[in-house]
């Protein structure tokens, strides 16, 4: 008999198929041959659930997370689990990058429950109507972890629905009135550089650096509000922003090998990270790193953009878009293909000068993960010896399998890329002819017929329409076009797209990540990536300066009446946007040739609020959307000018 089982096991694992087949989505098609009965988020598998009078079990997830495939392989693959799940339950299966605003959703849902932030993979559980009364992000499949298993969860729940449902009842009861919550600070009539910068501090990690003392992300919007608080005269916010910086490049978020940085680190010293590589991080440092080398320029800022780009464009660029991730694991342990023996790390030292000093750097007198060698940089800098010591250990990975790549092309996330390639032109010129080459092939895939598409998968046509996200990052993207090719198409594009925006995702007074099916107000938190609304409200700003009329600037004033902060510094974005409200953005406009020729003079005003548009009046004038306040052929005195603002 326990043969039978044991074929009949085997069987399934090998031939099981389920609805999930004909889904393009990379991670749903991860799930395809479970033996859980999956069923992509639509009408018809939320009305199937009814129909049966069903729970339902939502679980959101991404192809390249590691917790993901770990939760897989103990519970979806496991047969026991799976028929549980198919007596009692309509399972669902969300694709987070494919339906970010599902997941957003249900997100906020999990932060105002918990009362601190999730992740992936998140497992809801809702009555047939769609109330949410039970959120949890990782679930092991029996009682571990002081956590109740999926062996153990499951049948509980489905046998409450069916004989007690008035405990679940109770249970959505209670649930709604914690998600009913709102809370009574709003922003302040007048936001002060004073207020966020002491918001910020008291999270500060001052001995590892960086925010939190768990584990560490990379958090680019923080870094980039310190950087902007620096220029308003908040100079310890600068100090701060280096050194998290430094931290980043040098110890265990970077990979020195192949550049790039992977999408957080489980520790507080930024010593080992779970093992992603994402697009988004990638874009979003570039771009930080850029604005930091213009405060100070150190070699290493400079040599991580382009380390980093080299990166993308080796392992995610493909026929001129960006693919979305790559996983962690390599032949199913995860870190395989970033780390390395103890053999492999001694036949590298015993080719590399100064092998001493870095043996030293990196201690490498013993393993870090998992028996194997992740280079955590416990230097100052990059030491002697560093650049063969790496192409020496770069020859091994030639060897290696490189981890899953998910072939999404997602609008936002090219467009963070693309305004990363344009602003890297600091150090190349030639980038702003490959940030335009990608701009002209991301419009041409994912804006057709006057419709913006969210995604595609590689290969195949965009289907999805887009997101807030997507708007907002593109327009971002095409006002910095405009800025380094004055190109009159790239702004009008940006109108253009803005325009779309409000009429679909602004009613009412209030701004919603998606314009059908469940109506998902818009976070003002900067999660894995910049909050779309935050980057709204700062393109609004940004347009009405550049188009010198107040329309664009109003919708930006009324959108935060229906804002509320707790602390600022769980929304660095949207603080950039109330200071923008507070120090206006200052349009400085003078030919084309004259705007290029001061192009790295304009880049150091202390002053963070500037766009420049071209102008032919002979002079360098600096505009507010409501009129011009300063205009000379001497640039140091239309300087001057402008730098009093900020004071």
């Amino acid at each position: 008999m326990k043969l039978i089982f044991f074929a009949f096991t085997i069987y399934l694992k090998l031939f099981a198929v389920n609805s999930l087949i004909y889904e393009n989505s990379p991670y749903l098609q991860q799930h395809a041959h479970n033996p859980v009965n999956w069923y992509a988020y639509n009408q018809k598998s939320l009305k199937k659930a009814k129909k049966e009078h069903k729970l339902i079990f939502l679980s959101i997830g991404y192809s390249t997370c590691h917790w993901c495939h770990v939760m897989a392989e103990e519970s979806f693959e496991n047969t026991k689990i799976a028929k549980l799940l198919n007596d009692g339950y309509v399972a669902i299966k969300v694709d987070r990058e494919e339906m970010p605003h599902i997941d957003s959703y249900y997100q906020q849902l999990y932060l105002k429950r918990h009362k601190h932030s999730g992740g992936w993979p998140l497992n809801v559980i809702l009555d047939e109507n769609m109330n949410a009364f039970y959120i949890q992000t990782y679930i092991p499949p029996t009682f571990m972890y002081n956590h109740e298993g999926m062996d153990t969860l499951l049948p509980r729940l489905s046998h409450e629905y069916k004989n007690h449902i008035d405990k679940i009842r109770e249970k959505v009861k209670q649930f709604k009135l914690k998600m009913s919550t709102k809370t009574d600070k709003k922003p302040q009539k007048k936001v002060t550089t004073e207020l966020i910068f002491s918001d910020l501090q008291k999270e500060y990690d001052s001995l590892y650096f960086g925010f939190s003392k768990r584990a560490k992300f990379p958090q680019a919007p923080k870094i980039e509000l310190l950087l902007t608080l620096a220029k308003l005269g908040e100079k310890k916010a600068q100090n701060m922003a280096f050194d998290m910086l430094d931290a980043m490049a040098l110890k265990g978020l970077y990979d020195d090998v192949d550049g790039g940085f992977f999408r957080y680190c489980v520790d507080s010293a930024w010593e080992i990270p779970h093992f992603e590589k994402m697009l988004y991080n990638q874009a979003e440092l570039i771009n930080v790193y850029v604005k930091a080398y213009k405060s100070d320029p150190k070699k290493l800022y400079k040599d991580v953009v382009k380390e980093t780009i080299d990166m993308v464009n080796s392992h995610f660029e493909k026929n001129g878009l960006f693919l979305s991730a790559s996983s962690a694991d390599s032949n199913n342990h995860e870190g395989e293909y970033f780390t390395f023996t103890e053999q492999e790390i001694q036949k590298a030292l015993k080719n590399t000068p100064n092998a001493d000093e870095i043996e030293s750097a990196y201690e490498l007198d013993f393993a870090n993960f998992k028996s194997q060698y992740h280079l955590v940089n416990h230097k100052a800098k990059r030491v002697k010896g560093f650049k063969k010591f790496i192409k020496n250990l770069k020859e091994f990975r030639k060897h290696k399998k490189y981890p899953f790549i998910d072939t999404k092309i997602i609008t936002s996330w090219n467009a963070m890329m693309i305004e990363a390639l344009y602003r890297a032109s600091y150090f190349d010129k030639k980038q702003i002819k490959t940030a335009e080459y990608h701009l002209n092939r991301l419009l041409k895939h994912h804006y057709k017929n006057g419709i913006l598409y969210h995604q595609s998968i590689l290969g195949k046509e965009a289907s999805k329409v887009a997101l807030l996200e997507d708007y907002s990052s593109l327009v971002t993207a095409l006002i910095t076009a405009y800025e380094f090719t004055y190109n009159k198409r790239d702004l009008h594009l940006a109108v253009e797209l803005m325009d779309k925006s409000i009429k679909k995702f602004y009613k009412d007074g209030i701004w919603y990540l998606n314009e059908d099916g469940l109506h998902v107000k818009a976070d003002l938190r900067d999660k894995y990536y910049t909050s779309a609304l935050a980057k709204t409200l700062q393109n609004l700003f940004k347009l009405s300066s550049l188009k010198d009329n107040l329309y664009f600037k109003n919708i930006a004033l009324k959108s935060f009446k229906a804002l509320y902060i707790d602390n600022f510094a769980d929304t660095p974005a949207t603080d950039i946007a109330l200071l923008m409200r507070e120090f206006p953005v200052i349009s400085l406009k003078h030919s084309k040739k004259m705007l290029n020729r001061y192009r790295k003079k304009i880049d150091m005003i202390e002053y963070p609020f500037i766009v420049t548009k071209v102008d032919n009046s002979g002079l360098f004038l600096a505009c507010k959307s409501e009129a011009c306040f300063a205009y000379s052929k001497n640039f140091l005195h239309v300087k001057e000018l402008i730098e009093k603002i900020g004071n």
